[in-house]
């Protein structure tokens, strides 16, 4: 009777054991990526994934069949916070060496699946991109180019997100993570000033294509188009921020040929489905490059990053004085000028941890904020507020002997406009400063 038994469980674990040397392949993870517009599910395997999928409808649902792969995880697990997910779960597989994974759907939607090659920090993935046909687009700020006194809208984008980590420091943080942040303190600030308006293009933990992202700041008629980033090389020696505009030619330096790499990198961590089907960038940049608008959007660009250079050498160490150029998806824009700040290298153990350090954040936050606000104080657009505001004010040269209170009682004006007009902390003025006299 004892044998008989033991031969029982003999034979079953020889079964058991039998199914899994047949399942070669195996899912490690499950990660779900929403976005406003759709969401990303990516599939961690062990090996390059064999796959067929299929829709089907009433209810609307997705299928995907994996061959050779055992199950390996509770679905149930799996956080979901997708608009467009109901649930994922397990259904009959064709055969016993396989699974069959299903998408209960919340509407039809448009589907696009892909697997990925190993690209640090991931293994083998498959990717599955779901799409709402009946999704609006992201809300956007309304805006007509004729309107009188509109805000001066700023695009601001924090770099990678979702799938793309972007560059990823000594004690593991993730630059997505610190570009989100910034962005976000920084859209505070400008939507906190009568006059402006911040768009951000990404508001979550979700990847938006390079390209993508200066069209969503054309939809939303931006005025700049500000990008947040980490820098990061192969040693952790470099340090400082730097700020990098569209280069007509190659990078000008050894190190915007690295960044210019590293986006390539990011666009197949995050985007691959986006760059195999586009095989028309190299075209699009150079019609881009021909329009006549590029003139202004370039110019502009290198005075916004003069600025902000102005205002991080206070608070930071700069790697370049001056702004770099490269040629980077996201400044590739040619009605839009644009520009990409490197907050500092995350690959760097000390300034990691600078940008973990929320105070740190707050002051790239006010330096940027400062830059932008003081760029366009000077330069406002037509049809803004701040243009019809500079229109109705009067200036002043600040001469030997003269002082704010001088001022204000020669013009009528109280010093506390004088001073909210002009920006000024204090009571002091300068010697050949031009002074905004408000009415």
């Amino acid at each position: 009777m004892a044998h008989k038994r033991l031969y029982s469980w003999l034979t079953l674990l020889l079964t058991l054991f039998s199914a899994l040397a047949v399942a070669k392949n195996q899912v490690d993870g499950v990660r779900i990526w929403p976005s406003p517009s759709n969401t990303r599910v990516v599939f961690d395997m062990q090996d390059a994934p064999q796959f067929t999928y299929f829709t089907l409808k009433n209810p609307h649902r997705l299928v995907i069949d994996l061959s050779d792969t055992g199950k390996s995880l509770d679905f149930a697990k799996i956080q979901n916070d997708s608009k467009l997910i109901k649930r994922l779960r397990y259904s009959n597989a064709k055969d016993k060496n396989a699974i069959r994974v299903v998408f209960d759907l919340t509407e039809a939607v448009d589907t696009q699946i892909f697997a990925l090659p190993p690209t640090a920090p991931y293994g083998n993935r498959l990717v599955i991109d779901i799409g709402g046909k009946s999704e609006s687009v992201a809300a956007t700020v309304k805006r007509s180019d004729q309107s009188e006194n509109r805000d001066i809208v700023i695009a601001i984008d924090a770099g990678h997100g979702g799938e793309d980590p972007g560059s990823i420091g000594y004690a593991g943080s993730y630059e997505k993570n610190v570009t989100l942040s910034v962005a976000k303190m920084l859209a505070d600030r400008i939507n906190r000033t009568p006059g402006m308006k911040a768009a951000m293009i990404r508001t979550g933990d979700y990847y938006i294509h390079p390209n993508k992202r200066a069209d969503m700041a054309r939809q939303r008629k931006a005025d700049l188009f500000l990008s947040i980033h980490a820098d990061a090389y192969t040693t952790p020696q470099p340090s400082g921020a730097s700020v990098w505009v569209l280069s007509m030619r190659r990078a000008n330096s050894e190190l915007g040929r690295w960044l210019e790499n590293s986006e390539k990198h990011s666009e197949l961590l995050g985007g691959a489905a986006e760059v195999i089907q586009d095989t028309a960038n190299e075209r699009y940049l150079t019609q881009a490059l021909l329009d006549m608008s590029m003139d202004h959007s370039i110019s502009t660009s290198y005075e916004v990053s003069r600025e902000v250079l102005r205002e991080m050498k206070q608070i930071t160490k700069l790697h370049k004085s001056v702004p770099q150029a490269a040629s980077l998806a996201v400044l590739t824009s040619p009605d839009i000028p644009s520009i990409l700040v490197e907050t500092g290298f995350i690959s760097n153990p000390r300034e990691e941890k600078n940008l973990n350090w929320a105070k740190f954040r707050e002051d790239l936050a006010d330096a940027m904020y400062n830059a932008v606000q003081r760029y366009f104080k000077r330069m406002p657009p037509d049809g803004t507020l701040w243009a019809q505001n500079k229109r109705d004010n009067r200036t002043h040269k600040v001469s030997a002997g003269e002082s704010l209170s001088l001022l204000a009682q020669r013009y009528n004006v109280p010093v506390s406009r004088l001073k909210a007009a002009n920006n000024l902390n204090s009571d002091m003025v300068r010697i050949g400063q031009v002074l905004t006299i408000p009415n």
